[in-house]
């Protein structure tokens, strides 16, 4: 573990001042080690408070501790503080050949991307971008409903660790309050031999603690937390999110992407070959198709692509 991060844990543990004698003491370091230590810590959006005499105090703010998610879920965790994208650094651990499942993180990522190829904001202080990697060897038939089931586990983690209430907007985007926090990107790689899926990438990027953003998605857009000091960590919530999709049976998880919908029995419109259409959100598949029954009365099942809530 860095010297940074036994700081923070001291830091985080206490609800008072740390003195510098007492850190220096406790990690066996100098005091310019310990004043490296707190400027690292703020350079990565930690809030630190330092009076003299009373040494620090830690106000906001957390870091990603692999090590401690990883002993947490019982498989590997990689963090990547100069990533380009989660997607590409699972991607490349499939190329070492690394263990699944395996979780790659990201304090930042330099070229986030969604569905369809859209730009993802992220923001150096206070998100959560992570992508597991699975291998699933099974027949696309087969395959489990990952995306409502990784959906699922949001909200059911967000409500477990904080009593806060997040919706599912079909098919891959958190709500909550009606802005987005969160969106996921699964990606399938299969084998021509065999026809199977060889190996699923699951990406997530959430806002967790995040008080500013772009103009353009100002309206859109939300943070978990915002002006308020979040009262648990990025590593709980990431911990908390894996152990219950690992955990949860798939038809229970399903049964939570159901309730948590924030689409059935809306307005929807959305476009199929070319032609738009305008419908009432009727029905989620446990594979998660949506079934809208258009206003001339047609039902249409949609596998993929994406709706646009008419109201509220």
């Amino acid at each position: 573990m860095k010297t940074y991060e036994r700081v923070y844990e001291i830091l985080a543990k206490s609800p008072d001042f740390v003195t510098g004698e007492s850190l220096t003491k406790e990690l066996g370091i100098s005091r310019t080690a310990i004043w490296k230590a707190i400027q690292s810590l703020q350079d990565q959006g930690v809030v630190i408070t330092s009076v003299r005499k009373k040494g620090y105090h830690l106000e906001k703010g957390d870091i990603l501790l692999s090590q401690e998610i990883s002993k947490q879920l019982n498989f590997p965790v990689y963090f990547n503080p100069d990533s380009t994208s989660t997607q590409l650094d699972a991607k490349h651990g499939m190329e070492r050949q690394d263990p699944a499942p395996s979780l790659y993180l990201a304090s930042n990522q330099g070229s986030a991307k969604g569905r369809f190829e859209r730009h993802f904001h992220t923001s150096p202080h206070g998100g959560i971008y992570m992508s597991i990697h699975l291998k699933p060897n099974c027949h696309f038939s087969e395959l489990p409903p990952y995306t409502m089931m990784v959906a699922a586990s949001i909200v059911k983690a967000i409500q477990r660790l904080t009593g806060i209430d997040t919706d599912i907007k079909w098919v891959n985007d958190i709500y909550l309050n009606n802005k987005k926090i969160a969106g996921i990107l699964t990606e399938a790689i299969s084998s021509i031999e065999s026809g199977c899926i060889t190996d699923v990438i699951i990406g997530v990027g959430l806002n967790f603690s995040i008080s500013d953003f772009p103009e353009e998605i100002a309206t859109k857009a939300t943070s978990l937390f915002q002006n308020e000091r979040p009262t648990i960590t990025r590593n709980q919530l990431i911990s908390e999110i894996w152990k219950l999709f690992l955990t949860i049976p798939t038809t229970d998880l399903v049964k939570v992407y159901k309730e948590k919908s924030l689409v059935l029995d809306k307005q929807v419109t959305f476009e199929q070959s070319g032609k738009p259409y305008s419908g009432i959100a009727k029905e989620i598949g446990d594979k998660g198709q949506l079934l809208v029954l258009t206003d001339d009365g047609q039902e249409k099942w949609l596998s993929a692509g994406e709706v646009s809530l008419t109201s509220w």
